[in-house]
């Protein structure tokens, strides 16, 4: 693209961002209302803006001092009925725009669509923050924020022989993830109700704990022997959630594993959908959309059971490096499938490092995985028994069974003769 189309397109661009979001200033106002910025009043920002960015960083200043005057202005004459400062802010927004607009026309227009849908869904945000999130809500959004935006850029993206070779920003990326899909689950249930709640809530949990998914559905079902269905439905979808986050896990710490991984996924994932489809009558139950029920949690996400998960990750490779030590790659191999008891995510991760640093081969690593999903499945089937023996169990037990016969015929076929 030449010079002149370059300078075209900017044009173009910010008279678009200028228009997009006066359009939207203009009908957010009534008609008798008194506002210091229109339709036409954007459009001339943003050209003003466009002029200032190309004849100079002097002239865009001067121009910028200019607006910010008119904007305070008119916020001076109209605050007595509109004390709020969104338009205002708008208006400079805008005319910066359409300074951008002159050296990247199509991010200045994407920005302007963004700015524009705030501007718009402003009673959406309003409802959404002040009748639906509560205190604890809002507290955990904060904290889960702070660790991604604070805590995670801080730490270093490399192993550390000090932490025995582990890579704490992987870890830590780890944790945050069982945050967001905690939240994830706390609000289905808000806003699905009950039942849909549940089966959503089912297959957020199994990214944190299946085991401790299908325990929790087990008991709900002894207790409310009619949400039966819809708790084994949840159970079921817990396994799915399973499979998907070990796919995520091995794919981030070591995509060559993931190839040889894949049958076994793609197996178990099919049979998971298909117990979780019948279980729940091929169809998501219905129930009271925002019914409040007592298995809901006030916190939307646990971080102790987060960073414990970490913790545990971390154990755990500490604990295979001194295996390798003492019985070498097969007893790793062993140490790997029984950590699985306990959590199949931290285990398989484990041997996904493993894998990566070179202390296992691929097919090593392979099985152990296929390994600690078996020993989590003989976890899940006590946890069912335990919470609701009789139908609830013996289901469990036996899609357990028919899920690892899948998994493991995936194995065998990626395992050299």
């Amino acid at each position: 693209m030449d010079s002149s189309a370059w300078q075209l397109s900017g044009w173009a661009a910010a008279i678009g961002a200028g228009l997009l979001i006066g359009i939207e200033r203009e009908r957010s106002q009534n008609a008798a209302e008194q506002s210091p910025a229109g339709m036409r009043s954007f459009l001339l920002a943003a050209l003003a803006g466009a002029t200032g960015g190309t004849l100079g960083p002097v002239a865009l200043g001067i121009t910028l001092i200019a607006v910010a005057l008119h904007s305070y202005a008119g916020y001076v004459q109209t605050r007595a009925q509109d004390p709020g400062l969104t338009t205002e802010l708008a208006l400079l927004l805008t005319l910066l725009l359409g300074a951008l607009a002159m050296q990247a026309p199509a991010l200045a227009a994407g920005l302007a669509v963004l700015v524009s849908l705030i501007l718009w869904a402003k009673p959406q945000l309003h409802g959404f923050v002040r009748s639906v999130l509560t205190e604890p809500e809002i507290t955990h959004g904060l904290l889960l924020a702070a660790a991604v935006l604070v805590v995670l850029p801080l730490l270093p993206d490399r192993p550390l022989p000090w932490l025995a070779g582990l890579n704490p920003h992987a870890l830590w990326l780890l944790a945050v993830l069982l945050m967001l899909v905690q939240t994830l689950g706390h609000l289905a249930m808000r806003r699905f109700g009950r039942s849909r709640g549940l089966a959503l809530a089912g297959l957020a949990g199994g990214f944190v704990s299946s085991t401790a998914t299908i325990a929790g559905m087990a008991q709900r079902a002894r207790e409310q022997p009619e949400l039966r269905a819809a708790c084994l439905g949840a159970a079921q979808l817990s396994n799915l959630a399973t499979v998907i986050e070990l796919a995520v896990i091995v794919g981030i710490l070591d995509a060559g594993l993931l190839a040889l991984f894949w049958p076994a996924l793609l197996a178990y994932g099919t049979g998971a959908a298909i117990a979780a489809l019948w279980a729940l009558g091929w169809k998501i139950p219905e129930a009271g959309v925002g019914e409040q029920d007592a298995w809901l949690s006030q916190r939307p996400f646990n971080p102790r059971s987060a960073l414990l998960f970490a913790l545990l990750l971390s154990l755990l490779l500490l604990l295979a490096g001194q295996a390798i030590a003492v019985l070498g790659a097969q007893g790793m191999v062993l140490a790997v499938g029984l950590a699985g008891f306990a959590d199949a995510h931290a285990a398989s991760a484990s041997a996904a490092q493993l894998a990566t640093s070179g202390l296992l081969s691929g097919h090593q690593a392979l099985v152990a995985m296929a390994a600690a999903v078996s020993c989590n499945a003989v976890s899940k089937v006590f946890a069912a028994f335990l919470g609701d023996g009789g139908a609830f169990g013996w289901t469990v037990a036996i899609s357990q069974a028919g899920l690892l016969a899948l998994l493991w015929l995936g194995v065998l076929v990626q395992l050299p003769l």
